[in-house]
């Protein structure tokens, strides 16, 4: 009964905040899922087929929900919506099965920025409607990442290999280590690709192996020729993007910090406070924390700029109450839909 009544408070107050309440399907096409979470997910969800053959899952994700229900409306128009529900994964220790979710999103933002800057506040507002006198929120933005990889010297492969893994940090590592050594290269492998190369240069560009073309095996092959790694500069690249990843400070600090950075490399870049949408730092209670690395090992790979979590101490422990963040490429790049700017939270209850 306690809940119930704290869930009523928390969303009258999303509700005067001009969200609107909308109804979420708790199913939905599993391919929508293992586009953006990959086949190896498939293990956690609960799946189904329906009479006409439809592979079905019970929604792992609500926000995959809510942004597929968008875009099938075929608008452009701003919406600003809230809704409940549970999500659902398996779970090999049976805790957590059943995650009950509030979430609020904004898409077709016409101000990102602003809109960045509503969902924080009201998530703020939201640990505060829990009772909770203290909190701790962690802040960090891809976009600065995508803009240190950019300026890095290196073949434009690696900087879209580096970018794509950048939430997963073991294979990220495993790729800085390739990088700075040149250790995945065998000379052996490396006379037999050229040799194959030549040969498939004589035949039809049209023929299929693997499920590729000719052509397209000969133009990755040369792009490769044309864009070598170097040893040399991708030791150094290395090296700057671990330092780049250690960064952390307070919030307020985080601009300085970033460009005495990117400063000491000369990179070329400015960070000024627009990447970071806070409107009040000096809240009671609340310590705002900034970090390069923030959600980095954490299911939050659809992310395409600013991204946060507010963190509290419950009976000793540390929770986290409310993460969220922007993610414009999430209907574009992962399931094949049309891009859509949108920015949201997830209060878990």
């Amino acid at each position: 009964m306690k809940s119930e009544k704290l869930s009523n408070k928390i969303l009258r107050l999303i509700k005067s905040k001009g969200f609107k309440n909308i109804e979420l399907d708790p199913v939905l096409e599993t391919k929508y899922i293992l586009q953006r979470s990959g086949e190896n997910f498939r293990k956690y969800l609960f799946s189904f087929y329906n009479s006409d053959g439809r592979d079905l899952s019970l929604t792992p994700d609500l926000s995959i929900s809510s942004i597929l229900r968008y875009a099938q409306n075929n608008t452009n128009s701003k919406e600003k919506v809230f809704y409940t529900g549970s999500a659902f994964r398996k779970s090999y220790n049976k805790k957590n099965v059943i995650v009950k979710q509030i979430g609020m999103e904004i898409f077709s933002s016409k101000n990102e920025n602003k809109d960045d800057k509503e969902i924080l506040d009201t998530s703020i507002k939201i640990i505060k409607k829990f009772g909770f006198k203290k909190a701790t929120v962690k802040i960090g933005n891809f976009k600065l990442f995508e803009l240190l990889i950019n300026k890095l010297s290196m073949p434009q492969r690696w900087k879209s290999r580096l970018l794509k893994f950048y939430w997963n940090e073991k294979y990220f590592s495993e790729l800085l280590k390739r990088l700075q050594s040149n250790s995945d290269i065998d000379p052996i492998v490396v006379a037999g690709d050229k040799k194959t190369y030549l040969k498939m240069k004589k035949e039809n560009p049209n023929k299929i192996i693997a499920g590729r073309s000719y052509r397209e095996i000969i133009e990755r092959y040369e792009r490769k020729i044309n864009d070598p790694r170097v040893a040399e500069t991708g030791k150094y690249s290395a090296k700057i993007i671990r330092e780049f990843l250690k960064i952390k400070c307070s919030l307020k600090d985080a601009p300085k910090k970033l460009n005495k950075f990117y400063k000491k490399y000369n990179l070329n870049i400015s960070v000024g406070k627009d990447f970071f949408p806070v409107s009040n730092l000096n809240q009671r209670g609340v310590n705002f924390k900034f970090s390069t690395s923030n959600g980095r090992g954490k299911d939050v790979e659809y992310y395409s700029s600013f991204i946060f979590s507010i963190e509290v101490n419950v009976k000793k422990s540390v929770k986290t109450l409310v993460a969220g963040g922007r993610y414009n490429s999430l209907t574009s790049k992962i399931l094949g839909l049309k891009k859509i700017p949108a920015v949201g939270a997830a209060i878990n209850l």
